[in-house]
């Protein structure tokens, strides 16, 4: 066909035909770019906060907060159209939402997309896009929908936010957050505080005021979580929104300081030899101090550790939070195999908070080498300890012997001048088994081996005399009251009791007369109060039966330990025949 047309004809006809295509490749790239590419910010995950399934909920797109410089209605009259789209947990495909259905709880108002309510199903990723022919843009934000844990008015999969207090402060109010904007201003709503599920009600120095919960007085004791249950109807539903805080006590900033450096201090010094690894802490308590930096840095010759290459060393760093907000920082310098020149190096301890700078000083000193007779030293200590203890466990196992050896030759006389007839004064149930034990055994060895003088009531009282009075006059004239316990001496109405009596009022009174209490048999459970007190404050001697009978036992070294001094004790010691020979007559 080109051949009907002169050459320049179709020269003109060519170069028009490249104009039409390269005009239609640009208008096809500006008209067609809109539809094949859209700005996507990802997902905004700043303001993520899971709801509770069954209860209200709403997404406000991020484009017109934080992405884009116009609102909702500014986009709107600029021809702007926001579109929803949807994509459910473990899904792949993002699909619009479709308001129109009938029993659709999800719908749109403006730039929120609202839920009444959000249920399990509800949860996945929402994208809101913006555009028309020329412009298109688009983020997507989180839903996800949980449900309150068994027994409990909160989930602990939704981290309560944080509220500050200051101790001591008053009337104070802890608001329930994002509430308003869910219910019509004209509706009145109920709301319920609790206290970790426990409603607050008679609460000390707290008082529900509608979404507010007032503190009276902040004390550190009302640290807790605090959870608001807003109750509403709207279009004859009734619905619920339930929101937690918790409540941290910290110190007002009125009492704030600067750092406090615990260690290192002028009064500890760190002593440590060539070759061993150096170990400096520096602890230091901040007081609290909101949005105050806490920092906390050793200085080396005046140096920060980055600006040291020819020293090696370790940091380790721990917080240790305190009561009312306040922290513990420790900030540990290691520096291994130390030479002397390290030593000899300045090591400061730095902290710093808004308040002020501190820094202390750690005293590193070289251990002075250890003298050479510390060996001789220990030796002679430990020498001392175990003659000590040596002397301990013989005193223990012959206290007896020891004391009737220095009684014998070191004791004075007890018997001079004071006025007494009879060394012992005995009493004794009367019956013929315990006069058997009195008169054969005690008198006996107290009489025959030991040479004291005994007072027996039936052996040396007159016929005829008054009973009373006998008793009384012997029990006065004798230096010690032996008591022979057994269960017939109990009885009420005896002579026994009387003696008893009157020689623990003697003692008691004047101190003339001491009293001995031997066990011939044991008393089960005695009504008796005097011999009650008297057990509880003096010795019991008790009988063994045979094996308390030879003149030589431990029963007789007891008794002769209770027993008065005299000249003739000498001689009675000598006829116990001591069993411990390298300590007799030492």
């Amino acid at each position: 066909m080109w051949a009907f047309f002169s050459p320049s004809l179709q020269k003109e006809r060519m170069n028009v035909r490249c104009c039409l295509l390269v005009t239609l490749c640009l208008c096809s790239a500006d008209f067609g770019s809109p539809s094949e590419r859209c700005d996507d910010w990802g997902v905004d995950t700043m303001k993520h906060r899971p709801v509770y399934n069954g209860e209200p909920a709403k997404i406000r797109c991020p484009l017109f907060e934080a992405f884009l410089k116009y609102n909702y209605s500014t986009a709107h009259s600029a021809g702007l159209t926001l579109i929803w789209y949807w994509i459910g947990r473990g899904q792949d495909l993002e699909e619009p939402i479709n308001f129109r259905l009938p029993d659709n709880h999800i719908s749109k108002e403006k730039d929120t997309l609202w839920f009444r309510p959000a249920l399990l199903n509800d949860t996945g990723n929402y994208t809101c896009m913006l555009r028309n022919t020329t412009y298109c843009s688009k983020v997507a934000c989180p839903l996800e929908v949980v449900n309150k844990d068994p027994g409990s008015c909160v989930s602990q999969a939704i981290k309560p936010e944080e509220v500050l207090m200051y101790l001591d402060s008053t009337n104070k109010n802890l608001t329930c957050p994002d509430v308003q904007g869910f219910y019509p201003a004209s509706i009145k709503p109920t709301v319920r505080w609790y206290k970790k599920c426990t409603l607050v009600d008679n609460f000390t120095e707290r008082y529900p005021n509608g979404i507010n919960l007032t503190f009276v007085f902040v004390r550190e004791s009302y640290q807790d979580d605090y959870t608001c249950i807003v109750s509403y109807k709207e279009n004859g539903r009734d619905f619920k929104l339930t929101r937690t805080l918790r409540v941290k006590v910290v110190g007002s900033p009125d009492k704030a300081k600067a750092p406090l450096i615990v260690t290192p201090n002028d009064r500890v010094v760190y002593e440590y030899r060539p070759g061993q690894d150096l170990v400096l802490s520096c602890d230091v308590r901040f007081t609290f101090l909101k949005d105050s930096p806490q920092e906390v840095w050793w200085l080396i010759d005046g140096k920060r550790l980055d600006d040291i290459t020819e020293l090696k060393f370790n940091i380790s760093y721990k917080e240790t939070p305190l009561q009312v907000g306040d922290l513990k920082i420790e900030k540990t310098l290691v520096v291994p195999k130390v030479t002397e020149k390290d030593l000899k190096r300045n090591y400061t301890c730095c902290a710093y908070n808004l308040k002020g700078t501190v820094h202390l000083q750690a005293l590193v000193k070289m251990e002075v080498p250890t003298p050479r007779y510390t060996v001789e030293l220990a030796c002679g200590l430990g020498a001392t300890v175990l003659l000590v203890v040596l002397l301990t466990v013989i005193y223990h196992f012959y206290w007896l012997e020891m004391v009737l050896f220095y009684r014998a030759h070191f004791g004075t006389d007890e018997t001079i001048l004071d006025g007494k007839e009879y060394d012992i004064y005995v009493s004794y149930a009367r019956n013929a088994e315990e006069e058997e034990f009195v008169l054969l055994t005690l008198r006996g060895v107290l009489e025959n081996e030991f040479g004291f003088k005994l007072c027996i009531f039936d052996r040396d009282s007159l016929p005829g005399g008054i009973l009373t009075d006998e008793t009384l006059g012997f029990i006065q004239r004798s230096r010690r009251l032996l008591v022979v316990l057994s269960p017939n001496y109990v009885l009420q109405g005896t002579q026994a009791l009387l003696e008893l009596n009157a020689g623990l009022e003697n003692m008691a009174s004047t101190g003339t007369i001491k009293v001995i209490l031997v066990q011939y048999k044991a008393i089960k459970k005695s009504k008796v109060k005097e011999l009650r007190r008297a057990k509880a404050a003096l010795t019991v001697i008790k009988w063994k039966g045979e094996k308390s009978s030879y003149p030589q036992g431990r029963f007789w070294k007891q008794l002769l330990v209770e027993m008065p001094v005299k000249n003739t004790s000498k001689i009675s010691v000598d006829k116990l025949n001591l069993s411990c020979p390298s300590l007799q007559y030492v």
